[in-house]
């Protein structure tokens, strides 16, 4: 049925869900195979991350075919909307659960160890000398925070800089520009991908010369988990952006629809938000 028609689009019973369910399968076992040192995890990790790219290149590009095709009315694209802010809202609530850990680490657990009877655990442990960033009591290491105005304001710039690009990119898109978005977009990638360089460089300067790792206690686990995560969302925004590229450079979407364009802006904008709360509560305080 056209858009024009009003009526909401059902697609034919799909075998792509039972695709990913077998990805699913085969990373789970992976991944506990891997984590007990089993060489099969590692063979079982890669035909699940295998099969999980086949489906998603089939599913997405099965929806994608229905849009351009016209099957989709103004109340699936209400739905997608609908859909793609629940899952934007699951991304707030995963990040808050991080922040929320490192507030408490920060605020409550160094006072309360102090006022607590602590001496028969970590008889060692001097709250009042063990500002933040600590490793917490009963880990030894020394390390050096990651400061604030290196590589991370430089990332912030970056982040920033492509949110503004993406924005220019989208007003192109709705004016008719194509070519201008696509060269919008492709600045957008480029400066997503030279974050994830430095971030990478950041990592190896961290591990080598600060002493500052995983298991740098309280501190250092929340650090590599907060910026590690974030990252990994870029990553992701930056395939989403790449793939949406694609699609703008075969013809696909137009200035009143484009709605694909617009969910993955959403992210994208989301993940420049999350990194500016990163900045401030994990670099500068």
């Amino acid at each position: 049925m056209s858009q024009e028609s009003g009526h909401y689009y059902v697609p034919a019973p799909s075998g792509w869900p039972i695709v990913g369910s077998i990805a699913l399968f085969f990373l789970g076992y992976g991944a506990a195979l891997t984590m007990n040192k089993m060489e099969l995890g590692y063979g079982m990790l890669a035909i699940g991350f295998a099969i999980l790219i086949y489906m998603m290149f089939g599913w997405f590009g099965a929806v994608s075919k229905e849009s351009e095709a016209g099957k989709y009315s103004g109340q699936v694209d209400t739905s997608f909307r609908w859909g793609m802010g629940w899952f934007i809202l699951t991304e707030v609530m995963f990040f808050c659960a991080f922040f929320g850990a490192l507030f408490y680490m920060r605020v409550f657990s160094l006072p309360w160890l102090a006022d607590a009877e602590h001496d028969l655990l970590w008889p060692a442990f001097n709250a009042a000398t063990s500002e933040w960033p600590t490793a917490g009591p009963g880990i030894a290491d020394d390390f050096t925070e990651m400061g604030a105005w290196g590589l991370p304001a430089i990332n912030t710039a970056l982040l920033l800089t492509s949110g503004v690009t993406l924005t220019i990119a989208h007003h192109a898109l709705r004016a008719g520009d194509r070519a201008k978005t696509i060269t919008w977009m492709i600045a957008t990638v480029a400066l997503g991908v030279i974050f994830l360089a430095c971030q990478i460089y950041e990592y190896g300067h961290a591990y080598e010369d600060l002493n500052l790792k995983m298991t740098s206690g309280a501190y250092g686990s929340t650090f590599f988990m907060l910026t590690g995560f974030h990252g990994f969302h870029v990553c992701v925004g930056a395939i989403m952006l790449t793939v949406i590229t694609f699609r703008l450079k075969a013809g696909h979407f137009t200035a009143d629809k484009h709605f694909g364009f617009e969910g993955v802006a959403w992210y994208w904008h989301f993940v420049d938000v999350v990194w500016l709360g990163l900045f401030v509560f994990v670099y500068l305080m």
